[in-house]
């Protein structure tokens, strides 16, 4: 009876704490780890919020890039950190579903991950260097039946989003092309735009400003509708591949535990920041579209994309490359 009553004594002391912590909430600055390499579209998208979410919670926000393992070395240090909202991470799909999805010895899974917010969503697209002999999806395609061992793709890192729906485009045109992974989405287009490899798969916020300036040429879009700023470049699913046409999510984790109450702040904080036009117009401008909502629907939201993705890799018998 004594060491029941202790036990619900330290509960109760821990729920005041608790309680208190989340009412003082912020009073130091936030970490907000970007799980990739500078020039990449979770740094480009991080960088856009990072102001308002500062001003929105009172508390300097600070973005620390911590790439590495395909996105997993910066989402590691996220869930492994205190549960009380002083370190956030910004989360992809390929953090939060085809990592988990897809790599058997990943320190983690969704049910490790406090959903927050989403934050917005992008399309993704099929791009080449200028050089590359094919510019329109119909040359690309028959060139890579061509050549089935001449071409390589970069992809911001082994089991990533990139990674996986390249691979699905591989078995679904019946193509080949060898990948190389990288560490983050920045550098596979570095060496895209140099010409050490032909062909890069990425979300349009980093991909669409190496577009405009002539660097890369897109060959196909997974987006519902034809992107505004690349009208005359066709979807998957004008292509005939609609099951390609899947776009991109970006948003804001905490490790497992985090208290309602913190949740919570920091969700309305984003969305208040997504509701400044001038905030809504760089994204757009970045080719994302806002999306906010409620902690339970992003959790629904990542349940569903590792569910889909897990089926993906099974089904196509996807494994880690060495």
């Amino acid at each position: 009876m004594k060491s029941y009553i202790s036990s619900l004594i330290a509960l109760s002391l821990w729920a005041i704490g608790a309680s208190a912590s989340a009412q003082s909430y912020p009073n130091k600055i936030i970490k907000f780890i970007v799980p990739y390499a500078v020039g990449g579209s979770t740094n480009v998208i991080a960088r856009i919020i990072e102001p308002g979410l500062s001003a929105n919670l009172g508390q300097s926000v600070i973005i620390e890039n911590k790439p590495g393992a395909g996105g997993m070395t910066g989402t590691v240090e996220v869930l492994r950190s205190a549960p009380d909202g002083y370190t956030i991470g910004l989360s992809s799909l390929s953090t939060v579903a085809t990592i988990p999805a897809i790599n058997p010895a990943a320190p983690y899974s969704p049910s490790d991950i406090t959903p927050i917010i989403d934050i917005a969503a992008t399309a993704t697209l099929i791009a080449v260097n200028p050089k590359f002999p094919a510019k329109t999806y119909k040359e690309f395609v028959d060139e890579l039946k061509r050549n089935p061992t001449k071409h390589s793709f970069g992809s911001s890192g082994t089991g990533g989003i990139s990674h996986l729906q390249m691979e699905r485009f591989k078995s679904l045109a019946d193509v080949s092309i060898t990948h190389i992974p990288y560490r983050g989405a920045g550098p596979a287009l570095t060496d895209t735009v140099g010409g050490q490899i032909g062909i890069v798969m990425d979300a349009l916020p980093s991909i669409l400003p190496f577009i405009k300036g002539g660097q890369l040429h897109a060959i196909v879009v997974a987006s519902p509708t034809r992107v505004a700023a690349l009208p005359d470049t066709p979807t998957f699913t004008e292509v005939g591949l609609p099951q390609m046409n899947r776009r991109s999510n970006f948003g804001i984790i905490g490790p497992k535990g985090m208290p309602v109450d913190i949740v919570n702040k920091i969700n309305a904080a984003v969305r208040k920041t997504l509701e400044d036009p001038m905030v809504r117009q760089q994204l757009e401008n970045a080719g994302a579209s806002p999306v906010g909502g409620t902690p339970a629907e992003f959790a629904a939201e990542i349940s569903e994309d590792f569910a889909l993705f897990k089926k993906v890799v099974i089904e196509r018998k996807l494994t880690i490359e060495p």
